[in-house]
C-alpha cells in the first residue's frame, strides 16, 4: 500500500511528465528557441495554438507550479503538492496538445453534397433548400472552383432585381460556374487534408472569421473529391469535444 508520502510523490512525477510533453511538443512543432522561458513561449504559441490559448492561464499557473516543485523541493521535501484534479487537467492539456483528435475522426459531415460547374442557378437554389446545406462545394472535371454559398447567391438575386434583370431567365440560364466568380472578395472557404486536427479547424475558424465552410480531401488538394466539411455550425461540437476528450 502507497504510503501518503510516494502518493505526494507519484502526482508530483505525473505533473512533471506532463509538464515536459508540453514543454517538448510546443518547442519541436512551433520551432521554439531552448531558451525561452515556458511562459514566454506559452504566450507566443497563443498566436499558433488554439488548445494554448484556451488554456493559457492555466499553462502559465502550471509552469510557475512545476518551478516550484523542480527548484525547491528534494527527495524528502515537497514545497509544493499538485492536487490529484491539477495533476488530471494538466494530463488532459499536454494529451490535448500532443495528441489532439483529428476532426475526421469526431465530428465533420462525411456525406458530402456537390453541384457540378453547368448547374443552374434555379436548380442549386433548389438543393440548398432541399438539402439544408448553406454551401455547396462546385466540381469542373474532377476539380474544386468554388462553393455555392446560399447567401452569397442572395445577394447577386437582389443585385440583379435592383438592375430590373429578368430574374427567372436569369436563374434558369446562369450556370453556377458563372455566377461563382463574382465570389472573389473574401476566401470563404479552404481545402485541407484529411488528418486535419480540431485545433487546427478551430484556429482557422478563429483567424477568419468570414470562413464559410473547411473541406477535407485526402492530401488537400483541390483536384481530389471531397471526403468530410467543416462549417461554423460545428464550432460549439468541436470545443465539446476539447472539454470532455
Amino acid at each position: 500500500m502507497q504510503t501518503e508520502k510516494n502518493i505526494k510523490l507519484t502526482y508530483a512525477k505525473r505533473f512533471i511528465n506532463a509538464y515536459n510533453l508540453i514543454d517538448q511538443e510546443l518547442r519541436e512543432r512551433h520551432n521554439f528557441r531552448r531558451s525561452m522561458g515556458f511562459s514566454d513561449m506559452i504566450r507566443k504559441a497563443v498566436v499558433v495554438n488554439f488548445i494554448v490559448r484556451k488554456y493559457e492561464d492555466e499553462l502559465i499557473d502550471y509552469g510557475r507550479l512545476r518551478n516550484a516543485i523542480i527548484h525547491k523541493s528534494n527527495d524528502e521535501f515537497l514545497i509544493a503538492e499538485p492536487h490529484k484534479d491539477v495533476v488530471e487537467q494538466f494530463e488532459k492539456i499536454a494529451e490535448l496538445i500532443s495528441a489532439p483528435p483529428k476532426v475526421f475522426d469526431t465530428v465533420c459531415t462525411k456525406n458530402v453534397l456537390t453541384v457540378q460547374f453547368d448547374t443552374s442557378i434555379k436548380d442549386v437554389i433548389k438543393l440548398i433548400y432541399q438539402s439544408t446545406f448553406s454551401n455547396l462545394p462546385i466540381y469542373k472535371n474532377g476539380g474544386l472552383i468554388g462553393v455555392a454559398n446560399g447567401q452569397k447567391i442572395l445577394n447577386v438575386l437582389g443585385q440583379k432585381i435592383a438592375e430590373k434583370v429578368n430574374i427567372e431567365d436569369f436563374l434558369c440560364n446562369t450556370k453556377i460556374e458563372d455566377l461563382v466568380q463574382n465570389f472573389v472578395d473574401i476566401k470563404y472557404f479552404e481545402v485541407v487534408p484529411i488528418n486535419i486536427t480540431i485545433e487546427e479547424a478551430l484556429d482557422m475558424f478563429y483567424k477568419n472569421r468570414k470562413l464559410l465552410i473547411i473541406i477535407l480531401t485526402k492530401t488537400g488538394s483541390m483536384e481530389e473529391p471531397p471526403i468530410g466539411i467543416l462549417t461554423p455550425t460545428d464550432i460549439m461540437d468541436m470545443n465539446k469535444i476539447l472539454d470532455t476528450y
